[in-house]
């Protein structure tokens, strides 16, 4: 005798939402579609007279002893790091995405669609961020620092669980939106191309979220409990990895930047920029993302009280440092 299998309406609702949104993804990306060259950069210069970065994101204007012409060198140097590690997260950001397309090669062939879009997308800002780094290296100072490489990096994270991947890139791309919408576009006195840079670049993010959800929330319903336990550990042991980085990277900053300035900083001072640089870049990578609401909203429907007790203690010295 035949067992007839019956699916709940709920998931047969679900399942059919997400296929329509994995194609608002696809229409979304063919209609945004843009180049490089063509659209962005068209032999355009930064502008070193201004800032990179917004104080809202590089915390420069708490450094109150630092002058004009200091406090602009600190965030330019900010905006270069700050394009530097986007193009360093989107090299494992893009792997994966390929990876998770290959779940659909024999079924959604949108949803497929989808993800190599997601992806194409991430390989173009890594040549934008590789484009720029070497614009902006030709005017600043010599004697800048890249402390992690990317593909050592990509490597590392890609061999911990999906689950957790998944879950920092959708934190990442979700701080993306806040950046720029509430602290980058607003501010007039930024160099005009370095906005436009974070602006393309937010466009796209801002489909790729939707993505990172979708996936996120589909290989959640396939793990165990006692899986995602231990994907929860592994999302620990990503942002510490991440906070590493951030530690390496601020240090090598605030050593480079003293460098390239004409007076001698206190002691005081200096561990004043060295705080400072740190304490923007855990804002910037970490906790802005972490304090987003959706991505709370998120999270917490995707871990027990337990588990959230584990993320909360493991994040504590960054959030209060």
């Amino acid at each position: 005798m035949n067992t007839v299998v019956t699916v709940p309406s709920s998931l047969l609702g679900k399942a059919a939402a997400n296929v329509d949104r994995y194609a608002q993804m696809v229409k979304a990306s063919k209609k945004a579609e843009w180049q490089i060259d063509r659209d962005l950069l068209q032999d355009r210069r930064f502008d070193f007279s201004r800032k990179f970065l917004p104080d809202g994101l590089s915390q420069v204007d708490r450094l109150s002893f630092l002058g004009v012409d200091e406090a602009r060198l600190l965030s330019q140097i900010q905006g270069r790091t700050y394009a530097y590690l986007f193009g360093l997260v989107e090299r494992f950001i893009s792997a994966k995405m390929l990876d998770q397309g290959r779940a659909h090669v024999f079924d959604d062939q949108l949803a497929l669609e989808a993800l190599v879009r997601f992806s194409n997308d991430e390989i173009k800002h890594q040549e934008l961020f590789r484009r720029i780094e070497i614009m902006m290296g030709e005017q600043l100072p010599a004697g800048y620092r890249q402390v992690a490489d990317p593909n050592e990096v990509a490597r590392a994270v890609l061999a911990a669980s999906s689950w957790s991947v998944l879950a920092l890139t959708c934190h990442i791309e979700l701080f993306v939106q806040t950046h720029y919408s509430q602290s980058i576009a607003p501010r007039e006195e930024l160099c005009p191309l370095f906005k436009d840079v974070f602006k393309f670049h937010w466009k796209d993010e801002s489909r790729h979220v939707v993505l990172d959800e979708l996936e996120w929330q589909a290989e959640h319903a396939k793990l165990s409990p006692a899986e995602r336990d231990l994907a929860v550990d592994d999302l620990i042991v990503l942002v510490t990895a991440v906070d590493g980085i951030l530690q390496a990277q601020s240090a090598a900053d605030t050593e480079y930047f003293i460098r390239s300035v004409s007076r001698t900083f206190s002691a005081d001072e200096r561990a004043r920029i060295s705080d400072g640089l740190l304490g923007a870049y855990r804002w910037q990578y970490i906790v802005s993302g972490v304090q987003h609401a959706h991505f709370g909203k998120l999270l917490t429907s995707m871990t027990t009280p337990a588990q959230m007790s584990r993320i909360q203690a493991a994040l504590a010295p960054i959030l209060e440092s």
